[in-house]
This record gives C-alpha cells, structure tokens and sequence, in this order.
C-alpha cells in the first residue's frame, strides 16, 4: 500500500545550519498521526518541505504517491492544510468561505453545494452558514477551517496546532470532529501540537522531533516502554527532547480535560 506521507532523508539546510537532517518517516492511510517537539526542534520546517510550501535541500517526500518537488500540483490536489493561524476571511459568510475554496480547488459547481452542506453539517455549522464569520467564536472559525480543508476531498491533512487558544469545552468539541472525519473515507491526518495529553487522546503514532531529527517514533504504548517509569507522554517527551513543553512556554490555559480515545 502506497503511504499517506513519505520521507527519504528529507534535509533542509539554512546556510551552514541544518534544520531538517535526514529524516525518514513513513505514515499509512488512515493514520491520525502526532509530530511533536520543542520550539526551534525543525518540526514546523519539516511540515513545510512535506506541503511543498520550503524548497527541499535534498531528499525525498511523497504525499499519496505523489513527489513534492516534481509535482507541486499533483500534491495540492491530495493535501489539505490548515494552519495556526485562523484565515478565515471576517466579512464573508460560512458558506462564502468553503464556496471560495472550492472554486479554487476546482470543485465542480454541481458537487459544490452537496459538500459544503455535507462538511458544515457534520461540525454543526449548517444553521450557521449565512451568518458572517466575524460573528463566529474562535472555536467555531476553528471548526470552519478544518472542513474549508477538506473542500476538495484531499487523501491528508495537515493541522498545525488546530485547538491552540481554545477553552477546553471547544478543544473536547474539535477532538470529536477530527476523530467523525476520518469515519469511512480513509483520510490521514498529521497533527501537530504542544498539548501532550491531546497527542496522547488522539494519536495513534507519534513522532519526536528535536535538533532536526526524529528521536523516537511508535504508539504511546511503546514509547512508554522505552522509558522506564515513564507515566504519560509527557515523561517521554522530557527523556527523549531534554526538556518538558512548559519549559518551553507552551500554551497557557492548561491542556484539556481528559477523554478516553
């Protein structure tokens, strides 16, 4: 089977300093995969050189089969991306917003409707979709970013710290949409985040990334083997990266409240 995500000793250099060395990383169909680091650790530059949005110094990267350096739009057509920062424009509608994505991804006319109606009811936005997003809450332009996302039917999706600044009640709200979303169509999901707890209630797999490398990779199951002692992911991430998140300034606010997977 053709992986989701595909790296072959991916590397990115900034003059003489490395961000990326050699990482090789291999994520199946249907994952919801964790990537996971410190600040500065070269994990928001490998995301980068895998969406095709940074030059690749050497290496390779696939994304659904399809090679990021040689078929820039064939990757487009197959990724979804949605960033930390909401970009969802204020002055128009819901349905505006997705209808906006659709045309540039090239949605049919006919289908566009049906899935808009399709993404924004299953994140309960449906009633909601004439209503400005200046009138939105931040959890719910969060839930609108995510199915804007997926408009084109995209085989992975890329979220970059998607319940930062979120109350816990809208975090709990955007774990539910993300586990609905990957229901029956074999979407694979790569998160990333600096709440340990919520790698630990979502992911199957997760990722380590410190100094450019990936330095442990596995279940939490077997991550926590590898580290005598160790009671949750957070021991893991401090034996393997050196430091906790909190040393690193994460998020205030707490992580959210705990839910079974």
């Amino acid at each position: 089977m053709t992986p989701a995500i595909e790296a072959r000793a991916l590397t990115k250099r900034f003059g003489a300093f490395t961000a990326v060395d050699a990482v090789d990383l291999r994520v199946e169909e249907g994952e919801l995969f964790g990537l996971l680091g410190p600040n500065g650790a070269g994990k928001t530059t490998l995301v980068r050189m895998l969406t095709g949005l940074l030059a690749i110094t050497s290496g390779e990267a696939r994304i659904a089969g399809v090679d990021v350096r040689t078929d820039p739009d064939g990757v487009r057509q197959v990724l979804g991306v949605v960033p930390q920062a909401l970009t969802s424009d204020l002055d128009l509608t819901a349905y505006e917003n997705m209808d906006i994505y659709a045309r540039y991804f090239g949605v049919d006319r006919g289908a566009r409707r049906v899935r808009i109606e399709e993404l924004l009811t299953r994140t309960g936005l449906w009633e909601r979709r004439k209503e400005l997003v200046s009138k939105f809450s931040g959890g719910m332009r969060r839930r609108l970013e995510i199915v804007r996302g997926l408009i084109h039917k995209p085989r992975v999706l890329f979220l970059d710290e998607p319940t930062i600044g979120l109350d816990p009640q809208s975090r709990l709200v955007i774990w539910d949409i993300l586990r609905d979303l990957r229901k029956g169509d074999s979407l694979t999901i790569s998160l990333t985040t600096h709440y340990l707890e919520e790698a630990e209630a979502l992911c199957g797999r997760v990722a380590i990334v410190d100094a450019g490398r990936i330095v442990a990779l596995g279940t939490i199951a077997e991550l926590k083997e590898l580290v005598p002692g160790s009671r949750n992911l957070e021991d893991v991430f401090i034996h393997f990266a050196g430091r906790s998140l909190r040393e690193e300034g994460a998020p205030k606010g707490g992580p959210p409240a705990r839910r079974g997977r």
